[in-house]
Parts: C-alpha cells; structure tokens; sequence
C-alpha cells in the first residue's frame, strides 16, 4: 500500500483500548487530513486522552487494538504495531504531544530552558549554545514574559500558565507533522488563549502541520477546528464540520454539550449576611519575593521582586469577589496571602480572615485553617498520590473535628462526594481508590469535596473549574452558588474565565503586573469596564 497526494496524515481505524477488563475506548476510527485541525471532545472521562495516548503508545497496562496508520514519505506505518525504538524516532519528530498537566510532565529537577534544549539537541542535533538560543526563541513565540530569565527558571516557580507555554514550546521545538495538544490552553487567559491559537495556525500554514486538539472549551473549538469528533463513554457519536455541529448538532449528547453554559443564579442584589466582620479583608497588601541580584551584590544580600503591590479588597458573607487578569499578574499570590501561606517577611500590609489576621505560626494559625479551604488550580499535584479518596477528603474532618466517630466521618465523606458528582454507583470501591485512577475532572471534583467537607466559611478558588468539561463546571458553579445561598459562604473566585466571573461574582478586581487596576461590581467591570486593560481582557474573552 502506497501514500498518494489524497492520502490522509492519519488514519484511525477501530482503535479499541481496555484495562483489565473493563473497555474505555470502544471502536474509534477517524483521519486527520495534513494541516488539518480535528477537535477531539467530550465529557472528562470519556476517552479522548486515552485516544491520544494510546497513538503514541504511552499507555501501560493496557491491551490496545485497531490500526493507526501514519503517511509520510515511506510506506504507511501503523503506530500501534511498531517497535518501541521506532516510536521512540516518531515522538516529538513527527508526532508530538502537549501533555494536559504540565507540573506532572515536566522535570522539576530541571529548568525549562533545558527541557526545551534537550530536545533541540536530541532531535536536531544542535550546540548546546544553539539549543539555548532556541529555546528562549521559542518561549518568547508562546508570548512567555522575560523568555530569557524564564529559561532558567524551574516549572514550580512558573505559574501554572507559564508552565503549560514552556510544555508547548517542547512540543513544537521539532516542528511535528502532527500536534496531539490536549487541553493545551486549559491553565492559559483568554489573551494568551488567542495567542497560542494564532501561533498553532501560523505553524499549520508554514510547516502543514496537522493538529488532533483535545478539549473541553467549546469556543475554542468554534474557533479553531475544521471538523469536529464527539465521544461519548469510549464511542465517537458524531463527526462533521465545526460549522455544521454549532448550527444544527445531531446526536443529542452533543445538543447537551452546547447547551451547558455557567449560568448565575445569585441575586445580583444579593445582601451580605449581616453582623459578621468580612469573611476576607486586605489593606494594603504587598507582597514580595527575595531574588539573586547580579554581580558581586548577590554574595551579600538579595534583591526584591514585588509580585502585589498595595491590594485594598473585602468579602462579605454570602459574597464573591472575582479576580482577574493575565497569567503573571498575581492572582495566585494573593490567593497565598489570602490563606496565610506566605513567610510574614514577604507579606506587607494587612490580611485578615473573619477579623482575625494571620500569625505566622502553625499552632496559633491552625483554627483560622477550618474557617479558609483552598481550591487549587492543578487538581493531580494537590492531592496526595499516597492516600485513598477516603483518606483525602476525611483527612480536614481527622485534623479539625477529630470527636468524628469513624462511621460518621465515612458517611459525610459519601456525601460530599456525591454532593460534587461522585458516587459508588458510577464508581465502585470509590473511597479506596487513588487520584492517579480519574479523569483530571473527576481529581478536581474531589479536590473541592475535600474543601467543603469542614465547612469553611470563605473558600479560595484558584481556577476551580479550569480541568472541567462544560456540564460538570455548569453542575460544580450551580453547586457552589447553592452552597452559598444556604450556608452564606464567601468566594475570592481567582479564573481567567469571563464567563465563569459573570456567573459567580458580585465584585471583581482587574490585577495587571501586581496592580489592581480595576475594581467595582461585576456589572460595572464586566458591563461598562473603564481601563483599557480590562476591556482588553474581556474583548479576548
């Protein structure tokens, strides 16, 4: 069999990939065209990174079957059947992959301008001064800021953004044929959302490369796609072009998935619940961080770099306040300084929680913990990979309510799963499972059944909802506004999602650099905003 000038780059015919016994892909088939762009969606667990997996055979323990056959210059080559040393060419050459979890696919023991040079070495042969170089080009075409200083920095101190920009500047180091990106701008602003699909069409044009992009976001694939694959539980239940699905969709698990939109079910009127001091309030709060000066003044003392400068804000009960802008602009420090986890020589100004201010010290701190639970952006790094789900969600009951009864803990351990969507029934010998056997969905669910389970009385969302496919973030916000309507609970909502925001706040503040350069209502910012930044922000969105 021989390549022709109609010849697709890939062709998947009746993938099927099973653990043990239980089958997760079932008889998937579809071709990607050369400098085609095929979104691949559908709900969190439905297949889509298995698919993508099972391409580059990254998948251990798994018994995959099918062809997937790659065209390029030579004979059609099936990529489920050959050798690993073969495979081990292909990946980042010809085909390769933005990973959905950047901290977990990237080498914390290396910086990510070595990652990214390692590769340029390994696959084209560079100098180690040209691999450098290249590698700084690269984060710079990912709309990095300071590529240069970046470069020698390690993913844990990168935000989670920047982090997932340094993934895909790895993956296009080598200009692949085929780019299987998933979730590629899941932990991105809408800014830089636009930029990196500006950048991956500009590739596609140059080099004709090919993208499988698996995704969640429907307007990014309104956006992007030419065509569109929509699996449901293993299956693809319907494929056409993007125009055709968005206008008239056919099966009605795809009507279902353009129907689910964050919709606010809060009285915008809503009153603060009355005769409590704010569940959060900051004055003047400054944050900073000690770095290297250069020369011979870095033997004696260290410079500073200040990540928030002067934030004055407060959350009633019963409120959110939404906060705002780009990668970088310190939203995630002042979620840090919101719950005490900073060293006090880095926290200027003042932060209090329910009028009381953080002490600095664990033991004096501890009872403010139980008042503040924290929602972190990155579910699979935030949860425990050596504790059972029971275990993980019963742990804020052990440590601030240890009169629990154990078979009083376990029960209110059920039921908070079940509140976010998780039971025995969909998943049997839940509670003695591990993080590593869900969906990154699924990981984010019980990472905020574990918040809510000591029932906080302020939550910090930091991204809740950015692993999550459209009905299980629309079911996850009616759940939070739900709980704040029976339980008065106050939000400081960290996203990068507009829509998100104008279901979920009552205020926002705008950050840009460490400023607050916009605050008010969210009817104000959103509706009629005034700084160039922040209509900047939602004309992205």
């Amino acid at each position: 069999m021989t390549t022709t000038a109609t010849a697709p780059l890939l062709q998947v015919e009746d993938l099927r990939v099973a653990f043990g016994a239980k089958t997760v892909v079932e008889g998937v088939s579809f071709s990607i065209a050369p400098g085609e762009k095929l979104a691949l969606v559908g709900e969190s667990g439905s297949g889509k990174t298995v698919t993508a997996l099972a391409l580059l055979q990254l998948l251990h323990d798994a018994r995959v079957q099918g062809r997937a056959l790659l065209y390029d210059d030579r004979e059609p080559r099936d990529l489920l059947a050959l050798p690993e040393r073969q495979m081990r060419a292909l990946r980042g050459d010809q085909i390769a992959m933005i990973f959905q979890e950047p901290m977990t696919a990237l080498n914390p023991l290396m910086t990510v301008g070595e990652q990214i040079a390692e590769v340029l070495r390994l696959k084209r042969a560079m100098t180690t001064a040209q691999s450098a170089q290249e590698a700084i080009e690269l984060l710079a075409k990912t709309g990095i800021p300071e590529p240069a200083r970046r470069a020698g920095a390690y993913p844990h101190q990168l935000s989670g953004g920047q982090r997932q920009r340094a993934m895909i500047a790895m993956a296009l180091a080598c200009a692949p044929k085929l780019l299987l990106a998933d979730e590629p701008t899941t932990a991105l602003d809408v800014s830089l959302r636009g930029q990196i699909l500006d950048l991956l069409e500009e590739l596609r044009r140059e080099a004709g490369m090919a993208v499988l992009l698996i995704t969640h976001d429907l307007q990014l694939v309104r956006r992007f796609a030419d065509r569109v694959a929509v699996m449901q539980q293993g299956r693809l239940v319907e494929q056409c072009a993007t125009a055709q699905l968005f206008n008239a969709p056919q099966h009605p698990y795809t009507q279902k998935l353009m129907a689910s939109r964050p919709e606010r079910l809060l009285d915008e009127h809503a009153a603060a619940v009355p005769g409590h001091a704010p569940a959060l309030a900051a004055q003047g709060l400054r944050v900073s961080y000690p770095v290297p000066l250069p020369g011979i003044r870095g033997w004696f003392r260290k410079g500073a770099f200040v990540a928030l400068h002067g934030a004055d804000f407060a959350i009633a009960r019963g409120r959110t306040l939404g906060v705002i802008g780009e990668s970088g602009s310190g939203k995630s420090t002042l979620a840090q300084a919101a719950l005490g986890l900073l060293p006090p020589p880095q926290v200027g100004g003042q932060v209090a929680v329910a009028g009381q201010p953080w002490q600095g010290r664990p033991a004096a701190d501890r009872p403010l913990r139980r008042v503040v639970q924290v929602v972190f952006q990155d579910p699979f790094s935030s949860l425990s990979p050596r504790l059972t789900i029971d275990e993980i969600v019963g742990e804020g009951l052990r440590v601030h309510a240890p009169e629990v009864p154990p078979p009083e803990r376990a029960a209110r351990v059920r039921r908070a799963l079940a509140d976010v969507g998780l039971t025995e029934g969909d998943f049997p010998g839940l509670l003695a499972r591990y993080p590593h056997e869900f969906s990154g969905g699924q990981r984010q669910r019980i990472a905020l059944a574990r918040a809510l389970i000591v029932q906080p009385e302020l939550l910090v969302l930091d991204e809740p909802t950015s692993a999550l496919d459209v009905t299980i973030q629309k079911q996850v916000l009616a759940l939070l506004q739900q709980f704040q309507r029976e339980r008065g609970l106050a939000y400081l909502l960290i996203t990068h999602d507009v829509a998100v925001v104008r279901a979920m706040a009552h205020e926002v503040i705008v950050l840009k650099d460490g400023e607050v350069v916009e605050a008010g209502s969210a009817a104000q910012v959103l509706g009629a905003p005034r700084h160039p930044y922040t209509q900047h922000l939602l004309a992205a969105a």
